[in-house]
């Protein structure tokens, strides 16, 4: 805090006491906190024929938690991954899916990659004159300051035809790795004192073998590397439209604005360490956990440290195991299911397998630990995020980036649902709030005190 800002103390005990509403209040009006019922289940607040979550079935009439399932489109993700044979890489694949809602031929798979590989170019001097002016430790607010001043090179800015909507879109998908990894080496350069690397995209390259040739000095990767890096965005991809960002995509778009301020919007949205930046907090604490735990293959050890860490009284004292647990999913993540098997292939190659046994056992332990604390409504289960982190460390992407390549995976989702919505919608969303506030008399200045 400045030193002038002594005022602030005071104005923000003001505002504690101005906007503090009374909690029973909530349970009394009937009022579902952040858009969920006591059990966690989501308000209904539109229909989407772009992707499914499943982790319930009824039976009897009765909710009974099962394996996770997430559909594309009506695709299985995990029989979408599977199908990823022949050294072939799935995120232009699978984006062609989740924007225009079939499976793509060769032909037509070529012939969109070929789009996105011709739109993977910035306006003149955007990199100079943009993304090295003002550079931030936080990637997130760089991407989002990028992608709003893009919206001044387009003439077309404010149009909301579905063709105007779609190429923009495209644009934003293509864009998106150059954008965020200059913005890292700008920061890196100017506040770390690094060397500056601008590596153009190759067309040849998918777009996991791009974010990792423009990110690395030496533009070097393994398949292996590649790979596992496109599994990632493809699970990162989209996730059912309930999800904060998408939803922030689906609001903003339904007051006419432009995709600019949406994607700008979701991006805001998911900086936020509830929704985007989980990762980041798993990598903390397995580093935390490290470095405290003597033996990693003690199992009585990581368990009594992970209820110190649930009790407050390690690592951040939040009380919480991060990276397990998620808003929907009960027995399992099936992004977690599908990704884990690459995550071991990729750690034996690095080396890194006594790490992945640490993973693997708190995983295990993790939900017990959880359970004999908390009381729970359903199955807690480690999430996709538990083991992105660890693969980002073992691609050696920094902790700035983690986020970004969420945001460069869950654009292609933001557009399929701003889409819709501009297909769909004919009323802008605008939920309720209930005033508790009560009436007062006004008071003449000089009576106030």
């Amino acid at each position: 805090m400045r030193k002038n800002d002594s005022y602030l103390a005071e104005y923000a005990e003001l505002c504690r006491e101005a906007d503090k509403v009374d909690l029973q209040l909530f349970d009394e009006y009937g009022v579902q906190r952040g858009l969920r019922d006591k059990n966690g289940n989501g308000v209904l607040a539109g229909l989407t024929n772009i992707s499914r979550i499943e982790s319930f079935k009824m039976q009897n009439g009765q909710k009974v938690p099962c394996e996770g399932k997430l559909w594309y489109r009506g695709y299985d993700c995990i029989e979408l991954v599977k199908g990823f044979k022949n050294k072939r890489y799935g995120f232009e694949e699978v984006a062609y899916l989740v924007l225009f809602g079939t499976l793509p031929t060769e032909t037509e798979l070529k012939q969109f990659r070929e789009i996105l590989a011709a739109n993977r170019t910035l306006p003149t001097n955007f990199t100079r004159d943009v993304i090295m002016k003002a550079p931030s430790s936080d990637i997130m607010n760089s991407l989002t300051k990028s992608v709003l001043t893009l919206a001044s090179y387009d003439k077309n800015c404010s149009d909301t035809s579905i063709e105007n909507v779609l190429r923009q879109c495209i644009g934003l998908i293509s864009v998106f790795p150059m954008l965020a990894v200059y913005a890292y080496h700008a920061y890196n350069h100017y506040t770390n004192d690094e060397s500056m690397y601008i590596h153009r995209p190759q067309k040849k390259l998918s777009t996991a073998e791009n974010l990792l040739m423009m990110l690395r000095p030496d533009r070097q990767y393994t398949e292996l590397e590649a790979k596992v890096l496109d599994i990632a965005l493809v699970l990162h991809m989209e996730h059912g439209g309930g999800n904060n960002s998408t939803f922030t995509t689906r609001v903003v778009t339904s007051s006419g604005s432009d995709t600019y301020s949406v994607i700008a919007a979701a991006l805001s949205s998911l900086k936020g360490p509830k929704h985007g930046g989980a990762n980041i907090k798993v990598v903390e604490m397995m580093r935390d956990i490290e470095a405290n735990v003597s033996d990693w293959e003690d199992e009585d050890a990581v368990r009594d440290y992970l209820q110190k860490i649930l009790n407050k009284e390690a690592f951040d004292r939040k009380g919480l195991i991060y990276g397990m647990g998620h808003a929907v999913y009960s027995l399992s993540d099936p992004r977690a299911q599908v990704f884990k098997g690459f995550v071991k292939q990729l750690a034996t190659a690095k080396g890194r397998d006594k790490d992945f046994a640490l993973y693997s056992m708190i995983e295990r332990l993790a939900p017990e630990v959880i359970s004999r604390k908390s009381r729970i409504y359903k199955g807690v289960s480690a999430n996709v995020d538990f083991y992105s982190g660890f693969v980002y460390s073992m691609l050696e992407i920094p902790l700035e980036m983690y986020t970004p390549i969420f945001a460069i995976a869950r654009i292609v989702g933001w557009s399929a649902h701003r889409i819709e919505e501009l297909i769909n919608m004919d009323k802008i969303i605008r939920p309720a709030y209930k005033s508790v506030m009560q009436e007062r008399e006004y008071l003449d200045l000089e009576d106030r005190t």
